[in-house]
Parts: structure tokens; sequence; C-alpha cells
């Protein structure tokens, strides 16, 4: 009987859910150069392995996907949903985001097109308790459909779209962001001012998406799609 003992404790304990499904949405228009592309790849690489984060996305069970991103019919997923369930799932992610080729160059910022392709990605992990768009750039759209006119899908979805916002040659993006792209529960952009800052602020995004605890999340203000206002003061 006590050999049976773990078999049947495993049985009695219900399978730990996942908490997040996290989209990588990686800008790869032609304002970002190949330097800039690597320097994306190997914060997103680095933040992942940061020690607190990886704990976060082991304890979550997350499920992390990247895409790539530019103009209008040019959005893919390039890495499809990898479930964390062990410190171990974490360098292979991290090493296939580090060498990933990247899809394109010299095309337009297409940023609603972008959260359309996410929001269909999502359906795969519909057992996730939250869905969160993790989305990188360093210009504000310019072709497509606007991200403005999509973030009542995303919030009819359940998706939050927070941004990691590159000002290195337009100063004030990050508000442009905050007015026209990022939407949902405790939704938030942080600012990396050169492309030097974005590892650090990478790392400090992944933090604050996956170390706050849903029901904390639940509780914060709502970004407002009509009026495009939301609460971004709030500090973790």
């Amino acid at each position: 009987m006590l050999r049976l003992l773990p078999f049947l404790i495993a049985l009695a304990t219900p399978a730990r859910a996942c908490d997040i499904a996290l989209l990588l949405a990686v800008d790869v228009s032609g304002s970002v150069d190949p330097r800039e592309y690597t320097i994306q790849m190997e914060g997103l690489a680095a933040g992942l392995q940061n020690t607190e984060v990886a704990e976060a996305l082991v304890a979550s069970r997350a499920r992390i996907a990247l895409m790539q991103w530019t103009g209008t019919s040019r959005q893919e997923i390039s890495l499809d949903w990898v479930q964390i369930t062990d410190y171990a799932d974490i360098a292979p992610l991290a090493e296939t985001i580090l060498t990933m080729p990247r899809a394109w160059r010299d095309y337009s910022t297409a940023i609603g097109e972008a959260m359309l392709l996410a929001n269909s990605a999502f359906a795969d992990v519909a057992d996730c308790k939250r869905r969160v768009i993790d989305i990188s750039g360093d210009g504000p759209s310019n072709e497509g459909i606007a991200p403005e006119a999509v973030r009542t899908r995303m919030i009819a979805s359940g998706i939050t779209v927070n941004a990691l916002v590159i000002e290195a040659s337009l100063p004030g993006l990050t508000d442009y962001y905050r007015r026209a792209v990022i939407t949902g529960p405790g939704a938030f952009a942080i600012t990396a001012n050169t492309y030097a800052d974005y590892p650090r602020e990478m790392t400090r995004k992944l933090l604050r998406e996956v170390t706050v605890p849903l029901t904390l999340l639940e509780t914060l203000p709502r970004c407002d799609h009509m009026v495009q206002t939301c609460d971004h003061t709030t500090r973790f």
C-alpha cells in the first residue's frame, strides 16, 4: 500500500493550470536595423532566464510564444506555444529565441494587424487564466488597420496588451502606445530610451507581467477604450 501512496496522491491532487499565456511580439519593421534586432532577441532571452522571471514562469506553468511583425500581411508566429513546467524548459526556449532568424526587413509598421494575429493565436491556449501580448516597437502604426480599432476585440477576448516602447528617435512615443495600443486589466507601457536600454527594461517588464498575482490584476482599473484612458501609475 505504501508503494501506491505517491501514485494515489498524484491522482488526488488537481493538475496545476496554466496561469499565463504570454505572446512576445517583436518589431522587425524597416526602422529596426540588424544590430537592433539582435539586441531585442538577446534582451528577451536574458529576461526569460532572469531568476525571478524563471521562477514565476515555472510556478505559473506559463506558455510562451513569439511573433515577428512588421507591415500589412507580414506577421507570423515564429515560435508556437511552449509550456514551461520546469526550470529545464527555460534555457532551450531562450536559445531558440536567441538564434531565431529574422522573418522580414524593410517593411512598414502595422501594429493593429499584429494584434489581430496575436488574438487568434490565443485560441490554442484557451485554458490559461491570463492572456498577455508583450509588444515591443520603435514607431507608431503607419499601415493597415489602426490599433485603436482592434482594442475592443482585445478586451472582449480577455487579452491584456502591454508595450515596451523604444524611443530612440521618437521622444514621446510611449504616450502614443498608452493612448492607442495598450489595453486590458493592469495594462502598462514601459519606455526604453535607446536600444541599449532594451534588455534591462525587458527584464523589468517581464517581471511585472509574470509576478503580479491574478487576484491583484483583477482589482486593477481597466483601460477605457472609449475614452482611451488608463491608470498607468501603479508600480510593483
